[in-house]
């Protein structure tokens, strides 16, 4: 195999990535940590950078060398090299065989054409996107976690550590009485307060997002973490219906993990657009998407 290309889905959880042969195939697959492009704002967050893509350089070179490579990292605004210098170094080829773009992008690449529809991304945050014929990337949300992304995976999280830690407010112990807490309060090791902060202050996002897992889990026997994920698709619809007004209707496929979570996220968002609009879920893979673009890039 001498003509690979390797593609890379680099989010806040996990980095993934696959190596597509001459033909389009996927050979090989892997995945090591997450990461972001923030982490390149800080000496410790891009040497735990260097880190993820030494690991991840590892796992490639075991099934093959590529000679190029497409890569989108969650956060990448096109402005800095740094990122793009670190992962040259580490798989040993050329950072001008390296096409570095935003998650986001590569992902909608991998379910439409541009110009054909929208795509609802939710992961640890939350972004609507389409690329026009033109192959201008237009967007609504994804202004990350502290200001919004509604819907993703730390936003739900978020959601139902406010509300647990409400009710504590008012009635001490009620936790135990709810199956979302008891969830949530297992996940991060007890029901202490100091045990809540540290996990909400000093963790990334995530592994805060995660909490969302314990969430959906307990959805079932929970109404509030039902409302939860009734609201997270809500959320969605919200930023889906954004784009449709600006730019018209067009089909809409939503995307990522966090969408993945419960059943009633999408059924939510579904109930929360018109009905003329189409809503199609897909589990997307931006990184076999990122590995053929990465095949037809210039060398």
């Amino acid at each position: 195999m001498s003509d690979l290309g390797l593609g890379i889905d680099a989010g806040g959880t996990q980095t993934r990535w696959a190596l597509a042969d001459a033909a389009g195939a996927i050979v090989a697959e892997g995945s090591v940590g997450g990461m972001s492009a923030t982490q390149m704002n800080s000496t410790a967050g891009r040497d735990a950078v260097r880190g993820i893509f030494a690991m991840l350089a590892t796992q490639v070179r075991a099934a093959g060398q590529p000679l190029r490579a497409c890569a989108g990292l969650t956060g990448f605004d096109g402005a800095s090299t740094q990122v793009t210098q670190l992962l040259a170094q580490a798989l040993k080829i050329a950072p001008a065989a390296i096409s570095m773009r935003n998650d986001v992008e590569i992902a909608y690449l991998d379910s439409f054409a541009p110009g054909e529809g929208y795509l609802v991304y939710a992961g640890t945050g939350s972004i609507a996107a389409w690329i026009d014929t033109d192959g201008q990337f237009h967007r609504a949300g994804g202004r990350g976690v502290t200001l919004d992304d509604g819907g993703g995976g730390f936003w739900i999280a978020r959601e139902a550590m406010r509300h647990i830690w409400r009710l504590e407010d008012e009635q001490p112990g009620a936790w135990q009485q709810s199956a979302m807490a008891r969830a949530v309060f297992d996940q991060i090791g007890g029901s202490d307060w100091a045990l809540s902060r540290q996990f909400i202050y000093g963790q990334d996002r995530g592994a805060i997002g995660s909490l969302a897992l314990a969430v959906a889990a307990s959805a079932d026997t929970d109404a509030v973490a039902r409302s939860i994920l009734d609201n997270a698709g809500r959320e969605l619809a919200r930023i889906a219906l954004a784009l449709v007004g600006r730019y018209g209707a067009r089909p809409i496929t939503l995307g990522g993990r966090a969408a993945q979570l419960h059943p009633l996220i999408a059924q939510s968002m579904r109930a929360a657009l018109p009905a003329a609009l189409s809503l199609t879920q897909r589990h997307t893979l931006a990184h076999h998407a990122a590995a053929r673009i990465a095949l037809h890039s210039p060398d």
